[in-house]
């Protein structure tokens, strides 16, 4: 079988990285949105404690809760997490799971009493790290593909190409004019030129493929947030948080397309079944800032309800992503005892004698912008025993935007932003209860609506360096929360349990008659806070 390694193709990597938009709509959206995560009392009050305050998770959702301190605070959060993924192709059903631990949360609120007479009464510090978001999945399909195949793309995608444009050589391409995809596939023998257009190509020409698909994705986005906030009056609360992000992100795709004997005479030497694989390696790693503000007021002196209002500035990422591939092929052009032959007349086959190995891989930059966040909550208490919070949250993801690494907009990228993303609403609810004062029950609910439209896919530029064609359309996430919570004196433990489940269309590649691959992804978490309040 014939081995092709773009791991070992640096010069390609340097012609095009460079130059090239290698992202996508769905690389923008993968880092706009965030978990509900934290310490297990705000979890399992669903997250909905924006007007509560009195949390250290709210300092990344409404800045002003941390105003609500009159003590000091430290605490930290483990959690343990089983993911699911259930995927159903035609019937064909695969299942992934994953068990993991994790380190959730740690921080401190600083609360300085500044009086009892004037307006300002404290001055509050925080610092909060948190996982705010975490990619860990482990992800599988197969079945027929109803004679579709990703060669099928590779053959779009290397439209106007001449034959040396996808031809290997000692320094690893000719041109810069070629993506990844289209040099993998003609030097696979997977595409071949069509017999009536000069430079346009069709895909394998065998009989009812079969695909087979596996992804494993690693990391996470971690938080580190810093808080100033204020109590004005103890009706008046304001809080300003400086939120700094650090992404590292892994995926690993496998694919594999099988196809049946055929005795097509244009095509085929002899009666033989072909199959090829595709993998991909890819890592993404860098740096992200953004800004929040917050408000809390009381209305009525003598009402416990208090309203809530913040702002999110977008996040501002700065990132790299290094990604390759290998190609492994057992159809060839040769007459030496190989598989495949193409006849039409005008055919240059490809020798594989001059091919030579030097390494590499490619290595982009890029930014990406997230879209503004603006949130509004409620919150209701009843005597010392019963907290209610409702909140709301509105993230519009079409306004994201992708950059080079020069910060040069990506236009054909945020065009289709705009096209296939859309306005994402978040509605959180959530209850305590103190059976006694040592003693709390708690429940949430957290709903957020999907960002893609139906129709959306993944576009990849014809000289792009990225090879993994598959993409998903999330659809919308349910949480659904419990949580216990225990105070003695100033120690305090606090566990939560959170259900999550949304569905997703996956397509191994983008062809407007391929059926969708129905997804049910369902996520489990345990959280256990300890902390002191003093």
């Amino acid at each position: 079988m014939k081995t092709i390694n773009l791991l070992k193709m640096i010069t390609c990597a340097l012609l095009l990285s460079s130059e090239v938009g290698a992202q996508t709509i769905y690389d923008a959206a993968k880092f706009s949105g965030k978990d509900l995560n934290g310490t297990a009392r705000f979890v399992g009050m669903g997250g909905a404690m924006g007007a509560l305050g009195g949390d250290i998770s709210t300092i990344s959702t409404n800045p002003a809760g941390i105003g609500i301190y009159r003590s000091n605070d430290l605490m930290t959060t483990f959690g343990f997490n089983y993911t699911s993924s259930e995927s159903n192709y035609k019937g064909s059903i695969m299942n992934s799971d994953k068990y993991r631990g994790s380190f959730d949360n740690i921080g401190f609120v600083y609360s300085s009493k500044i009086g009892n007479q004037t307006a300002l009464r404290y001055v509050n510090f925080g610092f909060n790290y948190h996982k705010a978001k975490s990619f860990n999945r482990d992800f599988a399909m197969s079945g027929n593909l109803n004679n579709l195949s990703q060669t099928d793309q590779m053959a779009v995608l290397s439209r106007g190409l001449n034959q040396n444009d996808m031809n290997l050589d000692y320094l690893g391409v000719n041109s810069a004019n070629a993506g990844w995809l289209s040099i993998l596939g003609w030097n696979g023998c997977l595409i071949h030129p069509s017999p009536t257009t000069t430079n346009q190509y069709i895909g394998f020409p065998a009989n009812d493929p079969s695909g087979s698909y596996s992804s494993r994705e690693r990391g996470g986005i971690d938080a580190y947030d810093f808080n100033l906030s204020f109590n004005i009056s103890n009706r008046v609360y304001l809080g300003f948080t400086l939120g700094a992000y650090d992404v590292n992100y892994t995926k690993n795709t496998y694919y594999e397309e099988s196809f049946s004997s055929s005795t097509n005479p244009d095509y085929f030497l002899e009666n033989t079944d072909y199959a090829y694989s595709l993998e991909n390696f890819m890592k993404t790693t860098g740096t992200g800032v953004d800004f929040k503000a917050g408000i809390i007021i009381r209305p009525v002196e003598e009402s416990p309800l208090r309203i809530g209002a913040a702002i999110h500035t977008p996040t501002f990422y700065k990132l790299t992503m290094n990604n390759s591939a290998i190609l492994t092929s057992n159809a060839d052009v040769n007459d030496d005892g190989y598989i495949i032959k193409y006849k039409k007349d005008g055919y240059n086959s490809y020798s594989y004698d001059t091919y030579k190995e030097i390494g590499g891989d490619a290595i982009t930059d890029y930014q990406v912008t997230t879209p503004w966040k603006y949130n509004l909550s409620l919150g209701y208490t009843i005597g010392s025993n019963v907290a209610l919070g409702a909140e709301y949250e509105y993230q519009d993801y079409s306004t994201a935007k992708l950059s080079y690494g020069d910060g040069t907009r990506m236009s054909e990228e945020n065009g289709m932003m705009k096209d296939f993303l859309k306005g994402v609403s978040t509605l959180r609810l959530g209850a305590e209860i103190k059976l006694v004062p040592e003693f709390a029950i708690r429940a949430g609910y957290n709903h957020t609506g999907g960002a893609f439209a139906n129709n959306a896919y993944k576009s990849l530029p014809l000289n792009s360096v990225r090879t993994d064609t598959d993409y998903s359309n999330e659809k919308s996430i349910n949480n659904y929360t419990l949580g216990l919570g225990y105070r003695a004196g100033s120690f305090y433990a606090d566990i939560a349990y959170q259900y999550s489940a949304y569905k997703e269309d996956f397509y191994p590649f983008d062809n407007l008659d391929l059926t969708k691959t129905s997804v049910n992804n369902d996520k489990q978490q345990v959280l256990l806070t300890l902390g002191f309040r003093f």
